[in-house]
């Protein structure tokens, strides 16, 4: 049984049914590591991405994890993937939760509050307007949103 949001009615792969969402990822990866050297990666199988729907039975071991944009996670979702952590692995959970698109509870949202709440050892890193580095012109659409309280 998939776990989280079904891929199932995009035609194609798996990979290509996830592609979209994975796009930003890698094109971030080969910005910082190079176009060739994420290729190899890939085909020695060092980097892998893998959407919700196939996550169950899974777990990492002596790994870095990035879960990107999860503020659009649901708070099963995000269970799924914080049970799937094992020795030796670094995992990095990235999202904005002002730009959540669900209709029910982030899970984003939820274990940032339990983290704080249950005061777990996990670092939180909250960043500001100050730290925007996408542009000038991004910047300023934040300061604006956030000044008009949208």
């Amino acid at each position: 049984m998939p776990c989280g949001r079904s891929l199932g009615f995009f035609p194609g792969s798996l990979e290509e049914k996830f592609g979209p969402w994975a796009t930003p990822v890698i094109e971030a990866i080969k910005e910082r590591i190079g176009k060739a050297a994420y290729e190899i990666a890939l085909k020695h199988g060092d980097i892998e991405m893998v959407p919700f729907e196939v996550m169950r039975g899974r777990s990492w071991k002596n790994a870095f994890v990035l879960f990107d944009e999860a503020q659009n996670s649901s708070v099963v979702e995000i269970k799924t993937f914080l049970t799937r952590i094992g020795e030796d692995c670094t995992v990095v959970i990235n999202g904005d939760v002002s730009q959540c698109d669900l209709d029910h509870a982030s899970g984003l949202r939820t274990v940032i509050h339990m983290v704080k709440s249950q005061m777990l050892n996990v670092p939180v890193i909250e960043f500001s307007r100050d730290d925007i580095v996408r542009s000038g012109v991004c910047a300023m659409w934040v300061k604006a949103f956030d000044e008009a309280k949208l």
